[in-house]
């Protein structure tokens, strides 16, 4: 997991086509969300291996 940089969250935005509202979101105070010290409107990326292959998955910090 990582929070992605501004540029990079503008990039990932625009290629899915959505705005941050629209994606899966973590608490503020989800613990991995304070282990990565992100802040509300960060967006993170997630890597998974589901055994076929390896995949990103983006959820949004939220406020509250």
């Amino acid at each position: 997991m990582e929070v992605l940089s501004e540029s990079e969250k503008s990039r990932i935005l625009k290629k899915l086509g959505v705005g941050t509202e629209l994606l899966p979101r973590f608490k503020y105070n989800d613990p991995a969300v304070i282990a990565l010290k992100a802040e509300p409107g960060d967006i993170i990326k997630i890597e998974r291996d589901d055994g076929t292959g390896k995949y990103n998955a983006y959820k949004a910090v939220s406020a509250k």
